[in-house]
């Protein structure tokens, strides 16, 4: 996945932002206000950090060592790092991006749920 295709995929989820409040290079991408992904951009290999239940975080971990991580500079209970270079199928990427926005939006405010025909 290039930075272009993941760019876009972020920014393929209703109401979802990209932002740069750390350096030009540090793309966030967010939805009502609130973080589901961050890429450094121009680093080899491409990573993004993504928002993940505690258990299933553990799991991907342990079933995809060196491609996904402890969340650099997150809480590491619930953010992980995802290297999307190559590694790791272009399907379970996908997902686990969509269950980041998917873990976001479900902590938002009802009202902005329903904004976003996701009660």
């Amino acid at each position: 996945m290039t930075p272009d295709e993941l760019r876009a995929l972020c920014l393929s989820f209703e109401a979802a932002v990209e932002d740069f409040p750390f350096r030009p290079e540090i793309s966030v991408f967010k939805v009502g206000g609130k973080m589901f992904a961050l890429s450094w951009t121009q680093e080899r290999p491409l990573k993004v950090n993504l928002k993940c239940d505690p258990e299933d975080a553990i799991r991907l971990r342990a079933d995809h060592p060196g491609l996904i991580t402890p969340g650099y500079h997150m809480n590491k209970r619930h953010w992980n790092t995802v290297r999307v270079d190559g590694g790791l199928p272009g399907r379970l990427v996908r997902e686990l991006v969509e269950d980041s926005y998917d873990l976001v939006v479900a902590g938002l405010p009802r009202a902005e749920r329903l904004r976003l025909d996701r009660p």
